[in-house]
């Protein structure tokens, strides 16, 4: 007997295995219906007692907010960061840290972070993957190594505390050996290339110069040019222009990108923006009537079942 199964097969054996779990699903739906028309008193009263608890939960003081941020990582490695934020986000802090007050008191919770990613490689983050779907091994969507989303939750009672949340977080990351040693590494070779991106920029400017004054126009080109009597056939119509032209060009992209790194490069760990809140909040009303009403429905479904096969329940415990 031939048990080699084939695709079609195995495409067969997975239908029928959805078309009896859709049959098994519908058969309890059926059985749900009737136990809420046989004991429709009591599905009511624990419907009406969970959309009541969804009322009381979403209220406005209890109403939870996510906060995100992202943070500049100036030195410091991603493990590095992690290994430095895991106390944070776990609350395993020291009594002195100003932190430990607004963990322990609830005020912030749930800490995570998220990776920043960049889908068109040119070195600037596109979106923050939330749902974690990205790999480090992806060169499509590559998770940048410089940046990463800070992400908590507070509710909206606290928020008023969100900018002495900020400064404290920052604060204790800034202020870790760790993460000042590979910042202040960081610095100096940043220092340095910016240093060097300047010495070519003054290097290309002067065999400009010397192009168009000395080469070019001749040694009396300044003397023309106070007189008047250069003329644009002068400077037009040469194509080793270009090559300069493009060579400054690439070189002030870099400098002003050196530039604008070492003004961002402030500490161990900056924010790119303040931590802002979510609009919608996490336990959104409507969301939360629908949830705590399923689950008033199946709970009293459950209870009418016990009550429904209690005699036969009696029967087994007395065994």
């Amino acid at each position: 007997m031939n048990n080699d199964m084939n695709f079609f097969d195995l495409c067969a054996a997975c239908g029928r295995a959805i078309g009896r779990g859709c049959a098994a699903c519908w058969r309890m739906f059926e059985r749900m219906l009737r136990l809420t028309y046989r004991y429709w008193w009591l599905v009511l009263t624990l419907v009406a007692l969970a959309i009541a608890a969804a009322f009381y939960y979403t209220r406005q003081d209890n109403l939870t907010y996510k906060v995100n941020a992202v943070a500049l990582l100036n030195g410091p490695t991603i493990q590095q960061f992690e290994q430095v934020y895991f106390p944070l986000a776990a609350g395993i802090l020291e009594e002195n840290e100003p932190m430990r007050s607004y963990l322990c008191e609830r005020q912030v919770r749930d800490l995570t972070t998220f990776r920043v990613i960049d889908g068109l490689g040119d070195g600037t983050a596109d979106y923050i993957d939330f749902k974690r779907k990205s790999v480090s091994t992806d060169t499509m969507l590559v998770q940048m190594q410089d940046r990463l989303c800070l992400q908590f939750r507070m509710k909206k009672r606290d928020l008023y505390l969100l900018p002495q949340v900020e400064a404290a977080m920052m604060d204790y990351l800034n202020r870790n050996d760790l993460m000042q040693q590979s910042y202040g590494k960081y610095l100096e070779n940043l220092r340095e290339e910016v240093a060097f991106n300047h010495r070519q920029a003054q290097k290309l400017d002067s065999l400009t110069s010397h192009y168009y004054f000395r080469g070019h126009l001749g040694m009396n080109s300044f003397e023309k040019m106070q007189q008047g009597t250069v003329v644009m056939s002068d400077w037009g119509g040469d194509w080793k222009v270009k090559l300069f032209l493009d060579d400054i060009y690439e070189q002030q992209k870099h400098l002003q990108r050196g530039d604008f790194r070492i003004q961002l490069a402030t500490a161990p760990v900056t924010l790119e923006n303040h931590f802002s809140v979510w609009p919608a909040p996490v336990n959104g009303r409507k969301k939360c009537v629908v949830i705590f009403f399923l689950l008033g429905w199946i709970g009293a479904c459950v209870l009418a079942e016990i009550i429904d096969r209690r005699k036969a329940i009696c029967e087994w415990l007395k065994k």
